[in-house]
């Protein structure tokens, strides 16, 4: 158990290298024109989301919230979300920290490769755990408008449990995204 549990810290540390590591994107030429303006101090996510466990195969739905922030341009955005998930005899509540790497494919566009951890609460069958794990998320942003004040997000992602079962899901969210000023 603790080699799984050392091939997996590698596995997250390489990926966290790697997402360190890389350049900045051409596409993200396009904040230097004329419609990029002032960054606001945070962007606001509110949406729904979807789970499945991969190990029990279970389904559950809920909704979710997230802040982010942006402390170096273009290299580093950080992502601090909540999600409250319900399923057949399951309620689950998910704090997660991302660490996500921005690129900006147009004035509209933006994509963001996330790898953070995730500290999940859970009522099973009256059983509760708590359990602590990683995350890897791809972040889509929409933002129809010029001024970015409002716009969409995707955000598939995959979460590993660091805990005795090692939990695996695959989620996806979506929703309103809301500039704060």
């Amino acid at each position: 158990m603790t080699t799984a549990l050392n091939n997996h810290m590698k596995l997250f540390s390489t990926v966290i290298l790697l997402l360190c590591s890389t350049g900045v994107a051409i596409g993200q030429k396009a904040l230097n024109d004329s419609t990029a303006e002032k960054e606001p101090i945070a962007v606001g996510e509110l949406g729904g989301a979807a789970s499945r466990n991969l190990i029990g195969g279970g389904l559950s739905y809920g909704y979710g919230a997230a802040v982010e922030v942006t402390p170096i341009e273009n290299w580093l955005e950080l992502e601090l979300g909540v999600t409250s998930a319900f399923g057949t005899h399951l309620r689950e509540q998910d704090i997660d920290l991302l660490f996500k790497k921005p690129w900006t494919f147009s004035p509209k566009v933006e994509f963001m490769f996330g790898v953070g951890l995730a500290y999940a609460h859970t009522n099973n069958y009256n059983t509760t755990t708590n359990s602590l794990g990683g995350e890897i998320a791809l972040d889509f942003m929409f933002w129809p408008f010029a001024k970015h004040r409002f716009g969409w997000y995707l955000e598939p992602a995959y979460e590993y449990g660091f805990g005795e079962n090692h939990e695996q899901s695959v989620g996806i969210s979506a929703g309103l995204l809301i500039a704060i000023p």
